[in-house]
Order: C-alpha cells, then sequence, then structure tokens
C-alpha cells in the first residue's frame, strides 16, 4: 500500500480476498467486477474470468474497490503465461496486459476506445487498433526508459503499480535492446532518485541521472520523416521506434494537405508534424508550430532551419491562440494537427481552433478519454468525426494512441 495516496472511507479492506466474476475492460488496464453490490476494478484478469481478487484499496464505505486478481479459477481463452517474471500482483506496474495474447490485448484496447467515446462523446464507432509494422511480439519496443532508484539500496528497478515502492529486476522485457544494453539494473545508483536510458533510432545512445547527462551528449538525433530531428535532454519524442512514422503517415492521409495551404502545429515539440506538412504546402504555404517547452522550439528551430516558410512559436497554446502569447496565429487556417499532452486540448484551446474554420483537423491523442471530451467539445462547434485509426503503439501496456479526423459538420 506504500505510495498509495486515495483516501479511504470507513474501515480498510486491503488485503481481504473475494471470488468474483469478472466483467468487461475499463479504461486503465482494469476490467469491472461487481460483489455484494460494488464495483471492483481488477488488474491481471480478463473479462469472462472468475478470479479470486485481493483488495488493494478500499474501505467498507467505498463506493467502489481496487485489487488485484491473485488466483484464476475459471480462465479466459485469451490467457497467457506472461512472458516477464516480474508482471504480476505485487510486482513491477509498467505493464497491464502481460498475460494477455497480443491480438486480444488490441481488442480490449479497441473496446476502451469505443466506450470512451460514446461514453463521453455520444459517438458510436467501432475500433480496430492497429499493430505497428514488424511489431511481431510485443516486446523490446521502448526506446526511453526511467528507472527509479531504491533509496535503502541504491539499487535501479521499476515501480509498483499506485505505489512509490521500487521493484529491483533483472531486466525489462519491453525495454529496447539498446537500453538493456546499458545495464542499468546492475548498477549502483547511491544517492540517486532515478535513471534514463534513452536509445535513439539513429543509434545514439544517452544516459541521464537525476535529469544530468552523464553518457552522451545533452540530446539525440532521431530520423522520421525523411529528416533528422535533435531532441534535447528531456524532450519529447514517441517512445516505440515506428511510432513517428505510422502517426506521421496517418496524419498526412488524413489531412490531405494542399500546395499554397495554411497549417497549424499545435503542441509541436520538436517539429515533426510541421516538418512533415511543410513539403506538401511548399514555398506559397505556411506552417506555424506553437509549442510551449522553449527548449523544443530551439530544437524545431534548428531542425527546420531551412524550410523558411515555417514558423515555430514558443508559449503555451492556449495563450498564443487567444492572442496573449507570442503574435503570429493566422485568423484563419485550412489545416490544424494537434498532439497535446495526457490531459488533451481542452475547451479553451478547442474553441479556437473552430474558430479559425479549418477544412480539417487531425487529434493525435494518447488518452480516450481525454479525445473523447474533446471531441464532444468540436462536436458542439460544428465539427464532427469522420475518421479514426488507433495504433498499439504501447504493447502490453493499456496506453493506445488515436489518430482522429475531423471535419466541419456542414
Amino acid at each position: 500500500m506504500s505510495g498509495r495516496t486515495r483516501t479511504v472511507r470507513g474501515e480498510s479492506v486491503a488485503g481481504t480476498e473475494v471470488v468474483v466474476d469478472v466483467g468487461p475492460v475499463a479504461h486503465g488496464g482494469v476490467c469491472v467486477a461487481r460483489h455484494e453490490g460494488r464495483a471492483v476494478f481488477v488488474r491481471h484478469a480478463l473479462p469472462g474470468e472468475r478470479v479470486r481478487v485481493r483488495v488493494t484499496e478500499g474501505g467498507t464505505e467505498d463506493r467502489f474497490w481496487r485489487g488485484d486478481a491473485v488466483a484464476v479459477l475459471t480462465p479466459s481463452p485469451a490467457r497467457v503465461e506472461p512472458p516477464c517474471p516480474w508482471a504480476g500482483p505485487g510486482k513491477c506496474g509498467g505493464c497491464d496486459w502481460q498475460h494477455v495474447l497480443l491480438p486480444a490485448q488490441r481488442s480490449l484496447k479497441a473496446a476502451v476506445v469505443s466506450e470512451q467515446l460514446e461514453r463521453l462523446a455520444g459517438i458510436r464507432r467501432e475500433v480496430t487498433v492497429e499493430p505497428v509494422p514488424g511489431d511481431d511480439d510485443g516486446l523490446g519496443w521502448r526506446t526511453r526508459v526511467t528507472y527509479a532508484v531504491d533509496a535503502a539500496t541504491g539499487r535501479a528497478g521499476l515501480r509498483q503499480h499506485r505505489s512509490h515502492e521500487v521493484v529491483p529486476i533483472d531486466w525489462c522485457r519491453i525495454a529496447h535492446p539498446e537500453v538493456r544494453a546499458a545495464r542499468v539494473e546492475e548498477g549502483e545508483w547511491a544517492g540517486a532518485a532515478t535513471v534514463e536510458v534513452v536509445a535513439a533510432n539513429t543509434g545514439e545512445r544517452q544516459i541521464l541521472v537525476d535529469g544530468e547527462v552523464v553518457e552522451g551528449r545533452g540530446y539525440v538525433v532521431e530520423e522520421a520523416a525523411g529528416r533528422r530531428w535533435r531532441v534535447s535532454s528531456g524532450g519529447f519524442w514517441q517512445v516505440h521506434p515506428g511510432a513517428a512514422a505510422t502517426l506521421t503517415g496517418a496524419v498526412l492521409d488524413g489531412v490531405q494537405a494542399r500546395p499554397g495551404e495554411t497549417a497549424l502545429d499545435l503542441y509541436c515539440g520538436v517539429g515533426l508534424f510541421a516538418g512533415a506538412l511543410a513539403p506538401l504546402v511548399g514555398r506559397t504555404g505556411t506552417v506555424v508550430g506553437i509549442e510551449g517547452a522553449r527548449q523544443a522550439v530551439a530544437d524545431a528551430n534548428r531542425n527546420l532551419h531551412d524550410v523558411p516558410w515555417v514558423r515555430l512559436l514558443a508559449g503555451r497554446v492556449d495563450r498564443v491562440l487567444s492572442g496573449t502569447g507570442p503574435a503570429g496565429v493566422p485568423d484563419a487556417v485550412d489545416v490544424v494537427v494537434l498532439d497535446p499532452p495526457r490531459e488533451g486540448a481542452k475547451a479553451a484551446v478547442v474553441r479556437q481552433i473552430a474558430a479559425r474554420r479549418p477544412r480539417v483537423v487531425a487529434y493525435v491523442a494518447c488518452d480516450p478519454a481525454a479525445l473523447a471530451r474533446d471531441l464532444a467539445t468540436f462536436a458542439g462547434l460544428g465539427y464532427r468525426l469522420s475518421g479514426l485509426r488507433a495504433f498499439d503503439l504501447f504493447p502490453m501496456t493499456h496506453h493506445v494512441e488515436c489518430v482522429a479526423i475531423l471535419h466541419p459538420a456542414n
């Protein structure tokens, strides 16, 4: 229970074991069961199973409990032995679905996206989660791993689910081979809190201890969309090696940018989508990128220095769009691409986008609930969901990436 922050109402029931029949999957890597009328959010289970659950959070007066399936009495046909010995109740919390066949994992994620769209946006849509080309077993893909250091032992590991407890591991099964080659788990890291390893697709590697570079340069160089991209320490880049190409392809297919058009790239990071849009709108067009992290904007300016029709603005997206940040955003645009953080763009940004009346919007989302809430806002402003693709960029975990395409409703 160490590190869990949720307040328990009434007498705690943590440690209590109950037998339940598992119902549908829910957002967050859990399935929903019921015990004596109370919802129980169960990890390490599958829909249709009968399991014994050990309660990890909850009290006698709480409306719901959380728990782990510690024994499977009736297994699902989709259940497999986890490939990692550190996946399971009380162990590493990094992976949610290692006990599930990979195609079934994608079906579970698709069900979550569909449920969130219907419940939060009133959109009924069948969803398919697509694998990334070349990802056959869902392992060895994570190119950026942050390890936690156990203060008592100085050894690096990964945290338990919803806990600050550090689980010592031999090696992470979803970590990229170049990350594993750093052998962080074998080192002594006394006095440190975190060790991060970054493995770029150009072969560069970087190790940071508490944010300070101890191996490699102050940046790595990635390759995607026909260009090389400088990404400074702490900067954002997708962790799956196939993600940048997959998402760029989906966005460009969705927006069909044309010569001479004006495009916005919101939350542009180091400039990936701006750089991909630039050759399509050409010298007669304009691309404006907006990003709140100043170092990312500096990287983007370096990455796109040879494309003079791309302008990059540093500032919070909501403020820049509303005119209270740096000037330079057109009042009318043709194409908008946005890739906001996990909490989504939110209503103020969505309103500013809709006010510019783009002919198409591509929304890249890593959280289906945030996406659904923003789609509901877009709908109220006259934009409909015309296309949706979902990608399994985070195998073995509950995370899923979506690219939503929106057009004016009339």
